[in-house]
């Protein structure tokens, strides 16, 4: 039953690493002390915990930011045709450096995962 309590709050520790807090705030919003909490980010399986929790949460914001993206494009279009020169400027620009960045975005994706998948298959680079 102890081991359960324990677990409960390394879960809780963790999570609130991953979320960003320091160890002494993590340790009071889990329950445990600091040096308790210290000596569990000195753990390679606790730590490891940690960078999984903040890559989950990672991927859940980038997953609602790509909801999101269709609607903002929508937008910049709208104000692709405002009336107000400054206003069409400032849509085209955004639009046109947005797409650089995506471009490249998805550019470095398709190499990485070419990368991948040559060491992956024991080619050499």
């Amino acid at each position: 039953m102890a081991e359960n309590g324990r677990r409960k709050r390394d879960d809780a520790l963790a999570l609130q690493l991953a979320s960003g807090q320091t160890i002494r705030d993590a340790a009071a919003a889990a329950g445990v002390g600091e040096r308790t909490a210290t000596r569990r980010c000195a753990d390679a399986f606790f730590r490891r915990r940690v960078i999984e929790l903040r890559a989950e949460m990672v991927q859940r914001a980038l997953g609602r930011m790509a909801e999101r993206m269709t609607e903002a494009a929508d937008v910049l279009g709208e104000l692709l045709r405002a009336k107000d020169d400054r206003v069409r400027l400032g849509a085209a620009r955004a639009c046109l450096d947005l797409s650089i960045k995506l471009r490249e975005t998805v550019d470095n994706e398709e190499r990485l995962q070419a990368l991948e998948a040559g060491v992956f298959r024991g080619e050499s680079t």
